[in-house]
């Protein structure tokens, strides 16, 4: 099997060049990443628990500045500092929060309308009739004036990626959009995760666990270690096709291998002091 090549600079939306990022001297979660995601295509990112993914994420949104190295968005640089700048980068970004983050004392339909009655002049026609189309992509415009409290977890799950895409964004990501749901409403995410982008052109950058689905709809996978190292990156074939132990430890779901199950510590002895 041949490699693929990671996507170039020309090919990318998104560009993440060295980036580090810690909260303090001694915990360093983010070390001298370098990543590309491809204009139009739907990016997984994998790895354990505290690798970094979702820290990364939020570098990508502007949430975190980067210690150092810079992360760019369609050549331009991502920076925090300034607010004017950011703001309107933010428009263009869709998020899918890993529980939804939806607004309980609201209805359906008004979760969704939500950031159409921030950001736009739109009339009150207009956003009935951008929402209830969002809506029907998701399978929930018969749900509109349900309130959230009435639908379940799956279906909670869509009202967010509806609000998700309904300033039909250029970048949408998606934190762990898996998380919590029952088979089936795991694949209707997931089926729906790949019909919007394919629909809409959009670029996906998808953080999650859950490698069966990740590998089903992705174009392109990359497994981070801790400290964001980056243990392997290619399509889908390619990953389940890997002789790399830590790749096939992780894609197979293997207790025991090289990636480590415990967080870094002193020795046992010298913790409960019993040193012989």
């Amino acid at each position: 099997m041949t490699a693929s090549t990671p996507p170039t600079a020309a090919q990318s939306l998104i560009e993440v060049d060295n980036v580090s990022f810690g909260y303090d001297a001694r915990r360093v979660i983010l070390r001298d990443v370098r990543l590309n995601f491809a204009r139009g295509k739907v990016t997984a990112i994998l790895g354990g628990s505290g690798c970094g993914k979702t820290t990364l994420m939020r570098i990508i949104g502007g949430v975190h500045a980067p210690t150092a190295g810079q992360v760019r968005f369609d050549g331009a640089v991502i920076d925090t500092r300034n607010r004017d700048a950011l703001y309107q980068y933010r428009r263009k970004l869709g998020m899918l929060f890993q529980f939804g983050a939806l607004f309980t004392d609201l209805s359906v339909f008004e979760n969704v309308a939500f950031p159409l009655r921030e950001h736009t002049d739109l009339s009150d026609a207009l956003i009935r009739d951008v929402v209830l189309m969002k809506l029907n992509a998701v399978g929930l415009r018969g749900a509109a004036q349900l309130r959230i409290s009435e639908v379940s977890g799956g279906m909670a799950r869509r009202v967010a990626l509806a609000r998700a895409i309904v300033l039909d964004p250029t970048l949408i990501m998606y934190d762990e959009p898996f998380a919590g749901l029952d088979l089936v409403s795991m694949g209707v995410a997931a089926k729906l995760i790949r019909e919007l982008n394919d629909i809409t052109g959009a670029t996906s950058l998808l953080v999650s666990h859950d490698v069966p689905q990740c590998m089903a709809i992705s174009d392109y996978v990359v497994l981070f270690a801790n400290q964001g190292r980056i243990i392997a990156q290619g399509t889908p074939a390619e990953m389940m096709a890997s002789q790399d132990p830590e790749v096939r430890q992780f894609v197979r779901g293997e207790p025991d291998g090289p990636i480590n199950f415990h967080y870094p510590a002193r020795p046992v002895a010298e913790e409960f002091g019993a040193v012989a």
